[in-house]
């Protein structure tokens, strides 16, 4: 055995090592990518159920929202026919009124001026 035939089998020892390390590692990450298919699998049999019950909460809300709507639609209604109201009260009592108090005004300073 020469130099180049011990090198040689340092060079295969290191390189047996390397191949033994390598297999190691290859080990952890086929373990690492079942335990994240796992993880994947649960995940998606939990979040179907979850988006079903997300469905059927977005259709209550979305019920609910159109009687609201329905109810504001009614109170912008009921507030005009109001307003409609105040106004034709105003112009149909408070013309007359404030002709009477013209007239109280005109009575009360005539009879000031005859004391």
């Amino acid at each position: 055995m020469n130099g180049a035939d011990v090198a040689a089998l340092i060079w295969a020892g290191a390189f047996a090592v390397l191949v033994i390390f390598l297999v190691i590692v290859l080990i952890k990450v086929s373990k690492l990518l079942d335990a994240t298919s796992a993880t994947i699998r649960e995940t998606g049999e939990t979040v179907g159920p979850f988006l079903v019950e997300l469905t059927e909460t977005t259709k209550l809300t979305n019920k609910q929202l159109e009687k609201i709507d329905v109810i504001t639609d009614n109170v912008v209604d009921a507030t005009t026919n109001l307003n409609s109201l105040i106004t034709t009260f105003t112009t149909t009592v408070g013309g007359p009124l404030q002709r009477i108090s013209e007239i109280v005004r005109s009575v009360s300073g005539l009879i000031g001026k005859k004391k």
